[in-house]
């Protein structure tokens, strides 16, 4: 069995393309209409300042053809590009279905699962706790939680930066092997940690960076230990409701709030690909459980990288990187910077969402996929960053390189 199946995918994934923001045209669906033909003129000039492109009308057009041929190099069925930048516009649109079954359109305003953006709420919730006196974030993780390996040595930073060591229960074989025998079930975050700890720890913390859900299933339990209260309602409570996110929300069952696109995966044991919509996500936890919307993202995605619900030096500890497995990108508190761009990707079978905020050009791009099936082992979103960065920041195409051997996100 391919232990690739069932993964949430490593942050950075890989390189063919990502998506990100455009100029004055109306938001709505192109689900139906006719492809552009391709720009003739010559590429748009970015501001010298903020290495952002205007986002006119032919822009639009070299987007929507852009958008599109990444649709038919993956065979996404459904795909929604916003992008937004102070003074150059915005670009907001659908393409494609977001149910194959009825060919509904997909549409900008539908819930889908967000993966592991999840881990940058669940970070946010812990920071506050270190704002709070709380908990401090070298603090071991054996202070809080028994029986994990190395616990006297890993910290919560180590944990929330990927680097603590610990195996990614998400890779093991008997857990795969159980998810996909019935992928409606629930599993507890113990079971999750079980997984885990019967695999040796895979270095000394702090020595390297792989990227392991496990580490977020920690945090969420630290968090619920200190707090008092289920993780659900810390993120609702101290994230989402402060942050003025309505349509964010950490189930507790496998349902998703209307309107919501549905979610299409091969990551089973045959390989074929199914719809996953209500496929429970209990499994991802703390790493990648959460459900939102595009405009919750967009907000989110600038709340995030300039750290409005955290004291501005713990917000300088989150943005401190260290090297992933590319050269000149780097991962910090439970968020990255590639390229220039910080925040975080998410991909959980049925949906991948990129994200993502430029500081320099105050820009958003956030990307909503309803597949995750890889392209020649590339993340669909990934594909779709890459070519809108590439047409709206040239200066700042993400991600710009080879991809990571992802693992989860």
């Amino acid at each position: 069995m391919n232990p690739t199946h069932v993964r949430l995918r490593r942050a950075g994934a890989a390189a063919v393309a990502v998506g990100l923001l455009i100029a004055p045209v109306a938001a709505g669906s192109a689900y139906g209409a006719t492809a552009p033909a391709p720009s003739t003129s010559a590429a748009p000039s970015p501001d010298a300042d903020t290495g952002f492109v205007e986002l006119t009308p032919a822009v639009a057009a070299q987007l929507d053809a852009a958008v599109r041929q990444v649709m038919r190099d993956t065979k996404v069925p459904g795909v929604t590009v916003g992008l937004w930048a102070p003074g150059k516009g915005s670009y907001v649109k659908a393409f494609g279905v977001a149910d194959k079954a009825t060919g509904a359109p997909m549409k900008t305003d539908l819930h889908v699962r967000i993966g592991s953006e999840t881990k940058t709420f669940t970070v946010t919730a812990l920071l506050q706790l270190v704002d709070q006196g709380k908990v401090g974030l070298d603090d071991p993780i054996g202070t809080y939680i028994p029986g994990v390996p190395n616990g006297d040595l890993i910290t919560l930073r180590e944990l929330a930066g990927m680097r603590s060591g610990l195996f990614n229960y998400s890779e093991d074989a008997d857990f795969i092997k159980k998810l996909q025998a019935d992928p409606e079930q629930s599993i507890a975050p113990r079971q999750l940690l079980d997984y885990s700890f019967k695999h040796p720890v895979q270095f000394a913390p702090g020595a390297e960076f792989d990227y392991s859900n496990t580490n977020l299933v920690l945090l969420g339990l630290v968090i619920e230990k200190i707090t008092g209260r289920p993780l659900h309602e810390v993120i609702k409570q101290d994230v989402l409701e402060p942050a003025g996110l309505r349509s964010t929300v950490f189930p507790t069952s496998a349902a998703l709030p209307e309107p919501y696109a549905h979610g299409y995966t091969d990551q089973t044991a045959s390989g074929k690909t199914v719809d996953s919509t209500h496929w429970n996500p209990s499994w991802a936890f703390a790493a990648g459980a959460m459900i939102s919307d595009l405009e919750d993202l967009r907000s989110w995605a600038r709340t995030l990288a300039t750290g409005t619900l955290l004291k501005p030096a713990t917000q300088a500890e989150r943005l401190k990187t260290t090297p992933m497995n590319i050269p000149g990108d780097g991962y910090g508190l439970g968020i990255f910077n590639i390229q220039g761009w910080i925040g975080h990707n998410g991909s959980i079978p049925g949906y991948e969402v990129l994200p993502v905020y430029l500081p320099e050009a105050q820009a958003t791009m956030v990307i909503l996929l309803n597949t995750d099936s890889q392209t020649d082992g590339q993340e669909p979103s990934t594909l779709f960053g890459e070519a809108v960065t590439g047409i709206v920041t040239p200066g700042h195409v993400y991600p710009g390189h080879e991809p990571l051997a992802t693992k989860t996100d």
